[in-house]
């Protein structure tokens, strides 16, 4: 990962057309060193969740042009690589990757941002709101699910960064856990160090910390299917 690391960090210095076309091939090659690190991705995963076996790395890596359409930031290349790894919804074999809803799992390369995510993040409000109503309902679960040794060698709480500054409407703000209900997203997080994503074992690391997440991505997919279908998330 290092060149693609190194790439990452010219192209946050030069986010420009001319740029990125005099190193296109260098950008290429990358690509398709994070294409064949996502399909050994898949298979790995796969191993512990066998629903992801499906999946491509087509239906996972985000293309690096970005929208500039409605955005005031003109930088026309995102300076990151991302790859979601979620089963699609049952029946629904093209809803799989980065267009799924359900609970997967998230590896970002970024110089020096780089991190491993797990859970829902942008769900509809739909499902949003019976997530909480799951939650509310099984917090000694979820409690038990964050109590486990191996979830606690990588992650705390759900993140943060998304919440309500209020419990939403329907929901006691006395219940013990009214945070994890003021939630907008159900995910967790661990930043990994470039170190880390250079190293050998970086796929050992990334598998380990997925099988963590494992269960709640669980809790959370029981949820989406016990409640049904609902809106495509756009990515």
């Amino acid at each position: 990962m290092k060149q693609t690391l190194d790439f990452l960090a010219d192209l946050s210095l030069h986010n420009d057309r001319d740029w990125f076309t005099a190193h296109k091939s260098i950008y290429d090659d990358c690509r398709k060193r994070f294409e064949t690190f996502t399909g050994e991705l898949i298979n790995r995963f796969s191993k512990f969740d066998p629903l992801l076996s499906s999946l491509t790395y087509k239906d996972c890596v985000w293309r690096i042009y970005r929208d500039v359409r409605f955005s005031a930031d003109k930088r026309p290349y995102k300076e990151w690589f991302g790859t979601f790894l979620a089963a699609p919804a049952p029946g629904r074999p093209n809803t799989g990757g980065k267009r799924s809803q359900r609970g997967g799992y998230y590896v970002h390369i970024q110089p020096g941002h780089c991190m491993f995510a797990a859970g829902m993040w942008g769900p509809s409000p739909e499902l949003l709101k019976v997530l909480r109503q799951e939650i509310q309902a099984n917090e000694d679960e979820v409690e038990e699910i964050m109590g486990k040794k191996g979830w606690k060698k990588f992650f705390t709480d759900f993140d943060t960064e998304w919440m309500l500054k209020k419990v939403p409407a329907g929901f006691s703000p006395d219940d013990p856990h009214a945070d994890w209900l003021k939630r907008k997203a159900y995910t967790v997080s661990a930043g990994l160090t470039d170190e880390q994503v250079c190293s050998r074992d970086f796929i050992d690391i990334v598998a380990d910390m997925a099988l963590a997440a494992k269960p709640m991505n669980d809790f959370l997919n029981y949820t989406f299917e016990e409640y049904g279908e609902f809106p495509d998330r756009c990515r």
